[in-house]
């Protein structure tokens, strides 16, 4: 826990070097999954000018001195508009901001960065992953739509997102229940189920850390390779 003098010195911090760095946004609306432990968020972010050669993401403020990065799940470039889908279901700093987003709000944001997750236009594009990374599968998916083939697996923790799932979104991705802690032996036996052809598959993992750590490991014990398995984690 915080002592009150390092507070004190975010807070200092905050306030002198941050608003200089800042860009800001506004929301344009939020939809709400039941139960309400996740969300998506339609923001309009005017002087953001977003390529696309990877997958980017968002470096977000919210709190003091505190960031947190979200992928958008596309882009439209003539609006300046996208939007992001946010797991709220735990007690972390992104959670509670994002919860508290309302429809003319203000959000404020440090900067855009690129992963290195991008189809290959010659193998077939598997995204997998937990809600926490939804936005960044999708926005696989888009990548994919002119150059790759693309199928893909996102688990679900709240059986009742599932409805939530089919209503907002047309994708590819297939919803499956988290029927073990992490998820990963799921995710591992809808992989297995699809016969995916070892040389001509990548697969891109997103979400928990533990997910992603022993989904990696098991697709390696499987025969693919580490050149075949990208990931990005998220502290959960």
């Amino acid at each position: 826990m915080e002592n009150s003098l390092l507070k004190q010195l975010r807070k200092k911090a905050d306030l002198l070097l941050i608003p200089s760095l800042l860009r800001s946004g506004q929301v344009l609306a939020v939809r709400t999954w039941e139960p309400a432990t996740f969300v998506e968020i339609d923001l309009h972010l005017p002087d953001m000018d977003m390529e696309w050669e990877s997958i980017p993401y968002i470096k977000f403020k919210v709190d003091d001195f505190t960031f947190r990065d979200y992928t958008p799940s596309g882009w439209d470039a003539d609006k300046r508009t996208c939007t992001v889908f946010i797991d709220t279901g735990h007690n972390g700093f992104g959670s509670k901001w994002a919860a508290g987003l309302q429809k003319g709000d203000v959000v404020n944001y440090l900067k855009t960065e690129r992963t290195n997750h991008a189809p290959d236009p010659q193998k077939w594009s598997v995204g997998l992953g937990d809600l926490s990374g939804l936005g960044h599968l999708l926005a696989l998916e888009q990548m994919s739509r002119s150059i790759s083939h693309f199928t893909g697996s996102v688990l679900l923790n709240e059986r009742q997102h599932l409805r939530s799932f089919r209503e907002s979104l047309d994708s590819r991705l297939q919803p499956i229940e988290c029927e073990d802690e992490v998820g990963d032996g799921s995710l591992l036996q809808w992989v297995v189920e699809q016969k995916f052809h070892p040389d001509q598959t990548v697969f891109y993992i997103v979400g928990n850390n533990r997910l992603v750590s022993k989904l990696k490991r098991s697709l390696k014990e499987c025969g693919f390779s580490s050149s075949q398995i990208k990931v990005k984690g998220f502290w959960g």
